[in-house]
């Protein structure tokens, strides 16, 4: 990946953590203790599960190294924005969702270049010209993440107004910016992309709908209200494709590992607005028992 395109990978998602950081209090990290066995829930799978899932599918589907490498790095990801937003139009538990993202997105930070060695490591082979350098992934990850989600939680404390009214300013910029940088990818790989997407986009679905399912398993297994298995579901198969797509091509400049995540970005509209009206029907449905 050019310069340039590097450049504007790095602010698209820099506005998508600092837009995430407008919604963040510290009252959601200290949420945490007020749904422990939720919040347990929804950790095990994004830290645990979700990686594990990746892995059996990328063996699965016999992805070549690159598309599985990009598969495992989009495991990894926490939710983000667009998980929050798709649990509140759900009638999930926003709060719950928020506090999953936030807590996630940190622990990440350390797992997700762990997780990356090892996927380069497994499916490209130690001898491979592959720079593995997780000390670098990790300090990436810490600039486009920590860094713009403290300071939106510091505006959100300053200027809880502005905050509010930038937050739609936010969402917008990053899903054009989003488009572009899927948009730059596919040209880029223009040559490949057919089969690419052929490779990539059973595995990438098959990701979404297997951890989504995951997600609701596990918060019946917990026995969670239905609003927390909604949302157990969303933050369970929807993930932050944008640093996915930021890892591959920034961290590994490597545009083919990218190819997961530009295909997840664009599936997860589709299976989230199917949660939507599921979310939005069942509500319906008690309401009127009512």
């Amino acid at each position: 990946m050019n310069q340039t395109a590097s450049l504007v990978l790095i602010a698209a998602l820099f506005i998508i953590m600092f837009g995430m950081g407008l919604t963040l209090t510290l009252q959601d990290f200290k949420r945490v203790l007020k749904y422990p066995k939720a919040v347990l829930g929804g950790l095990v799978n994004q830290i645990i599960l979700l990686p594990l899932v990746g892995f059996a599918i990328a063996f699965t589907f016999n992805l070549e190294p690159a598309l599985a490498v990009g598969l495992i790095i989009l495991a990894a990801c926490p939710g983000g924005a667009t998980s929050n937003l798709i649990a509140h139009l759900a009638k999930g538990d926003t709060a719950l969702s928020v506090s999953l993202t936030a807590v996630s997105s940190l622990i990440t930070i350390v797992s997700i270049p762990l997780l990356t060695a090892l996927a380069l490591n497994t499916f490209m082979g130690v001898n491979e010209e592959v720079n593995i350098n997780v000390p670098r992934i990790f300090g990436q990850l810490l600039v486009i993440i920590v860094i713009p989600v403290s300071l939106g939680m510091w505006v959100r404390k300053k200027k809880p107004a502005f905050a509010d009214s930038m937050e739609r300013v936010v969402k917008i910029a990053s899903a054009l910016v989003l488009a572009l940088v899927i948009a730059g990818i596919a040209i880029k790989e223009k040559e490949n992309i057919t089969s690419y997407f052929e490779q990539a986009g059973s595995a990438s679905l098959a990701l979404n709908l297997i951890t989504m399912a995951l997600g609701f398993l596990t918060a019946k297994l917990l026995k969670l209200t239905r609003p927390q298995t909604i949302t157990l579901a969303i933050e369970s198969g929807i993930q932050n494709g944008t640093m996915a797509i930021g890892v591959a091509t920034i961290a590994l400049n490597n545009s083919t590992m990218a190819i997961p995540g530009a295909i997840y970005s664009l599936i997860m509209f589709a299976t989230g607005f199917a949660l939507i009206l599921i979310g939005t029907s069942k509500s319906s449905t008690l309401v009127k028992e009512a």
